[in-house]
């Protein structure tokens, strides 16, 4: 039979021959790489048995496809090792994840780290077992009675949610099995470079309502070298953890009266402020008239725009004499009731209104992670009403908007996605072949590189999702721009067109920093909560040596405020020594000292959280230094 190979060559094999006979016939080095295949579009294991015509693309651990194949079968390793460790226990699911894996247990009680360490011990062990891992095809109630006799319920509960008279794929490695779709590596001697990260609890199905669960997490890569560098990401991640960022610092505080809402202080709240004038300025300078609109609106409302119906568990709601409300999950319907308190020309477009606008809505606990991921959350949110014919405008106005913002906050790599029409849909496809082609038209007329999402676009239009990368490499989804048909036709918006008719218009949803909560969260991480100087909370702390200079350090502290810096002084009975290295931990960017001869000749000595001795500065001109240093920022 005949093979087609991805570089436009073929190869002859014997009627019955697999994947692995492929990789074996074009060279032994390539066989042992090998594991798993693509044929004809499909991801199949090495022992998938190849037809004449087939397609195949042979996948080795260097392949793009490899890491979540080898992921998906340490999952199977390390399940193996916990039943023959801990022979009571169930699984139930291990899908891959970000980074990794995870798997889900029903045991009598709760793993410990001491049981991580065995559990990992003894996948280490059943890898060097060198076992082959075979695919096998069971009927659908075969499959039931089977784990229901080993004790594994949850297996079978999964199990009986396929039709019956279905086959399910089992994938076994030594006396081992376990339900899967695959494919899996061939053998276990392939799984070499894995960790477990974590124990933490679960709900079967993610439902609170159920039975809790343990799930243990893990990773896993190709290499050595690629386990190395993960595990060396985790430790700079781990010192760069806002959550324990905000404490050190004075930032914020969550507590369980109000979970997945944050308590902002005084110096994480300046640090909000920050971002929101810079922001406003952005919207003020780009034509934005900024809103504001109530928190608590009548579900009649929500109902209209289709969100009752759609996002109705995802709100809080309350009542009040026999009518049920909403508070606000999104901000798109109120602000087109503004929009229709005036009949609006042609002319008039495009018209944007911005808010910052507070969204609450009900995440499920377990997925609440301070600012990145909280039930209470600002979005420096607005929405451009336009004609058809002014969306590429509008789009290419905002992509240069967002990278300005992107640059000015220290963020230089951006990823960006276009996500086209999905097939649950709302209108013509005309609106949205225009609507497509104008996100396309206006990142190519930037030369701006840009994947594609096929089908994942909003049901009411196609959007454009910007992702910054942080400097550990992690990749962050913040703005976007989202085109909508039909919201403003459900809340009877309308234009006055040029020929004096009624049109609706397109109505452009777009944020560029998204949640403003997430994006602090993120700035915090991004420069390990040292801001540069013009974000910085305490800008400039000035400190005496002895009493005798505490009116002098208030005085320049005073004439620091006056020109507009955040100055604070530390007059507290310490050793400068001891002030300057309690300042630098709290990342402030300038520390200023002053003794008898600073006060003499109207100067300070000038630190930086470095550790630089910056020499020494009259007050005038470190003040005229520290408005050079901020200038250089705008």
């Amino acid at each position: 039979m005949n093979i087609q190979l991805p570089d436009g060559s073929s190869r002859t094999l014997n009627d019955g021959a697999t994947a692995y006979d492929l990789a074996a016939d074009i060279g032994p080095g390539l066989a042992r790489a090998t594991i798993a295949a693509i044929v004809n579009g499909k991801q199949v294991d090495v022992s998938h048995v190849l037809a004449d015509g087939d397609a195949v693309a042979l996948i080795t651990e260097k392949s793009p496809e490899a890491l979540e194949i080898i992921r998906h079968s340490t999952s199977h390793l390390m399940a193996m090792a916990v039943q023959e460790l801990f022979p009571k226990s169930q699984v139930t699911i291990g899908p891959v994840v970000e980074d990794g894996f995870y798997y889900d247990f029903a045991f009598e009680r709760a793993f410990t780290p001491e049981d991580l360490q065995r559990i990992e011990e003894k996948m280490r062990e059943i890898a060097g077992r060198k076992l082959d891992v075979s695919r096998e095809e069971w009927d659908r109630d075969a499959a039931i009675a089977h784990f229901e006799a080993i004790g594994e319920t949850y297996k079978a509960k999964l199990i009986g949610r396929i039709p019956a008279g279905e086959t399910v794929s089992l994938y076994r490695q030594g006396d081992w099995a376990d339900l899967c779709r695959g494919p899996h590596v061939p053998n276990t001697a392939v799984l070499k470079h894995f960790k477990l990260m974590k124990v933490a609890g679960a709900y079967w199905e993610g439902n609170s309502d159920n039975e809790q669960l343990q799930r243990i997490y893990g990773t896993s890569w190709a290499s050595k070298a690629d386990l190395a560098a993960y595990l060396t990401r985790l430790e700079e991640a781990e010192k760069r953890d806002h959550r324990k960022l905000a404490k050190s610092l004075d930032l914020f505080h969550l507590q369980e009266e109000a979970p997945g809402m944050i308590f902002w202080h005084p110096k994480g709240w300046t640090v909000w402020q920050a971002v929101e004038t810079e922001i406003r300025q952005v919207m003020r300078d780009n034509g934005y008239q900024e809103i504001k609109t109530p928190q608590v609106v009548d579900r009649k409302l929500w109902e209209k725009s289709g969100h009752w119906g759609k996002f109705r568990q995802e709100m809080f709601t309350t009542s009040t004499e026999n009518r049920d409300y909403a508070i606000k999950p999104m901000n798109c319907p109120c602000h087109i009731q503004v929009y229709n308190q005036a009949l609006h020309s042609y002319r008039d477009l495009p018209l944007r209104l911005a808010e910052f606008g507070s969204c609450h809505r009900n995440e499920p606990s377990g997925t609440l992670h301070g600012l990145m991921r909280l039930r209470n959350f600002v979005q420096d949110d607005a929405h451009i009403f336009c004609t058809e014919g002014q969306i590429q405008d509008e789009v290419c106005n905002f992509i240069d908007l967002t990278y300005e913002v992107y640059r000015r906050f220290g963020f230089n790599e951006v990823i960006i996605f276009l996500s086209d029409r999905p097939d649950n849909r709302v209108g013509t496809d005309e609106q949205w072949d225009k609507a497509e082609a104008a996100l396309h038209q206006a990142l190519q007329s930037k030369g701006i590189e840009y994947g594609l999402n096929p089908g994942e676009g909003a049901f009411y239009g196609p959007k454009i999702e910007f992702s910054l990368k942080d400097c550990l490499g992690r990749v962050w989804q913040c703005g976007t721009i989202q085109v909508d048909f039909s919201m403003p036709g459900k809340l009877d918006a309308e234009y006055v067109a040029e020929d004096s008719s009624r049109q609706t218009p397109v109505m452009l949803h777009r944020a560029i920093l998204g949640s403003m909560e997430r994006f602090i969260g993120i700035l915090i991480e991004q420069h390990e909560g040292k801001f540069p100087f013009w974000l910085a909370p305490v800008q400039v702390v000035a400190c005496n040596i002895t009493d005798a200079q505490a009116d002098y350090v208030a005085e320049t502290v005073q004439k620091m405020r006056k020109a507009g810096f955040r100055a604070e002084m530390d007059l507290r009975n310490e050793k400068v020594g001891y002030k300057v290295r309690a300042h630098t931990l709290a990342r402030v960017p300038y520390i200023l000292v002053a003794g008898d001869r600073e006060r003499e000749d109207g100067t300070v000595s000038v630190r930086d959280r470095s550790g630089n001795n910056l020499g020494t500065f009259s007050v005038e001109d470190w003040i005229a230094e520290m408005a050079e240093i901020k200038s250089r920022y705008a």
